[in-house]
């Protein structure tokens, strides 16, 4: 008996079992996500090699890298709209194919400019990854499984973190960077597909009168005018922002530059603060939810990984005789404490407005995520070998002291009082 549900068919969410419910909605959109993640860390492996074959400076190479950033913020405002409007299934898969483009692109690009059109073409096709994940979760699952179920798709973009580090270096070591993206690009292409054919769509009679387009977009202004908005947006700006700029790119060249490993080396070591970032993403909505339990708030939770993840950022930047890899993991492994900022900020708004809100904090994030990208390359190419091998460690310890700097004076801004009306 075929039991496959096809998007005609509009099951009702309690038709499905769970078993169902995960086969035909989470492992499709778990998927791209798992390729989203791929997309924005692999550059830190293949960074080397962009340099030499390409000739790209430091700057040249955090702009090119950071493209990606700047196009996924670019797209997240109308991204909150079009989810709204047409649905998860039907927005993700589109933009699936854009990112196939976009690696395509990139795997022939001969210069910088074709090598930042293929990236901003990636930014934009895998910028829907996440927020259509929660949107269709949201459509399909039982109220009570969504925080395992959301925990589970974070893990998931770990792991691709993680097959962007050693798996990649070995594969780049046996073919070289470019077939990587001719590979990538089809797995965007099968990851649509996926996402298309067997993710069954909402019942129309279900969903709530839609809103006009100008309805949905000046509902944007209200968010934009909160002040719960603006407490939590510059935190989660230079927070997760630095966190997707240094483990996206600069983490391997600072392993090369400063603490002198060798590829294979920065590799292993790429592997385990993605395996840190993996449990990170699955363990902080757990350790909040249950120190809840005991009376510890959720903000609280947030605000001690985020605190800490500043105070290692500055250790990093310091290059203090500590041991390397334990640092850099728990660096890793706190600085996702900053996922928690999406539910803290949501609960301080309408549910209807819930995916607008997410896209404009996630504008913030992947903003900061392109200026610190780009702006990391900026300064420590001031201090490049005058042999063109890599750069001096004083343009590492600068840069990434700016970075902390920045998240202290956040995280003093977060922290502060609350004004009349309220806190996330």
């Amino acid at each position: 008996m075929n039991d496959h549900v096809t998007p005609s068919a509009a099951p009702d969410r309690q038709s499905l079992p769970l078993r169902k419910l995960m086969l035909l909605v989470f492992l499709p959109f778990a998927s791209g996500y798992f390729l989203s993640f791929l997309f924005r860390s692999v550059n830190a492996v293949i960074s080397g090699d962009l340099q030499a074959d390409v000739g790209l400076s430091a700057a040249q190479l955090g702009l090119m890298t950071s493209a990606y950033f700047l196009a996924f913020a670019s797209f997240q405002l109308p991204l909150g709209v079009l989810l709204d409007r047409y649905g998860a299934r039907r927005v993700n898969a589109a933009l699936l194919l854009v990112a196939a483009v976009g690696s395509a692109l990139f795997a022939i690009g001969q210069g910088m400019g074709g090598l930042t059109l293929g990236r901003a073409f990636i930014g934009l096709g895998v910028s829907a990854c996440l927020m259509a994940s929660f949107k269709a979760f949201v459509d399909w699952f039982p109220p009570q499984r969504l925080p395992l179920v959301n925990g589970w798709l974070l893990a998931f973009g770990g792991v691709g973190a993680m097959v962007a580090t050693a798996p990649v270096e070995r594969m780049v070591a046996f073919t070289g960077w470019r077939p990587v993206f001719l590979v990538l690009a089809a797995a965007s292409v099968v990851s649509a597909l996926l996402i298309w054919r067997f993710v069954p769509e909402r019942r129309t009679d279900e969903a709530q009168p839609r809103a006009t387009v100008r309805a949905q977009v000046a509902a944007l202004g209200s968010i934009f005018r909160s002040d719960a908005f603006w407490r939590a947006a510059p935190i989660a700006l230079v927070s997760q922002g630095a966190s997707l700029a240094v483990g996206g790119l600069w983490a391997a060249p600072w392993l090369r530059d400063v603490a002198g490993f060798e590829r294979a080396e920065i590799g292993q070591s790429l592997l385990l603060f993605a395996l840190a970032i993996t449990l990170g993403f699955a363990g902080w909505g757990t350790i909040a939810e249950r120190l809840s339990l005991a009376g510890i708030s959720q903000r609280s939770v947030a605000s001690f990984g985020i605190g800490v993840t500043a105070v290692l950022m500055i250790l990093i930047g310091l290059q203090l005789p500590l041991p390397v890899i334990p640092l850099w993991v728990a660096f890793s492994f706190f600085a996702t404490s900053g996922t928690l900022m999406y539910a803290l900020l949501t609960q301080r708004f309408a549910g209807g407005l819930a995916g607008r809100v997410n896209t404009a904090l996630n504008l913030m994030v992947f903003i900061g995520a392109f200026g610190m990208q780009w702006g990391i390359g900026l300064v420590v190419q001031f201090w490049e070998f005058p042999d063109g091998s890599g750069y001096d460690p004083l343009g590492y310890k600068v840069a990434l002291l700016l970075i902390g700097a920045l998240q202290v004076l956040a995280f003093l801004w977060y922290i502060r009082p609350a004004g009349r009306r309220g806190e996330p």
